[in-house]
């Protein structure tokens, strides 16, 4: 498989698992806060909006169908 194919089905895969869950969310550690003997972890959330799925899901079609094209 060419390099290019494969970039593609991951990105189709991306965008179609991102639109059937309206997005993502995950967390990351964030800074540990030392308040005297207190130590405290924190997280981030960050989120994936729907619209990124729908890119993502465009451009792996598009490098589907430009692939196919130059064959």
């Amino acid at each position: 498989m060419k390099p290019k194919t494969i970039v593609a089905g991951l990105l189709i895969a991306l965008g179609v698992v991102v639109l059937a869950y309206s997005g993502i969310t995950f967390k990351t550690r964030g800074k540990p806060v030392e308040i005297g003997p207190l130590h405290v972890e924190t997280t981030k959330s960050h989120f994936i909006p729907p619209v990124v799925g729908a890119v993502a899901l465009v451009g792996g079609i598009m490098l589907v169908v430009l692939d196919t094209r130059k064959a």
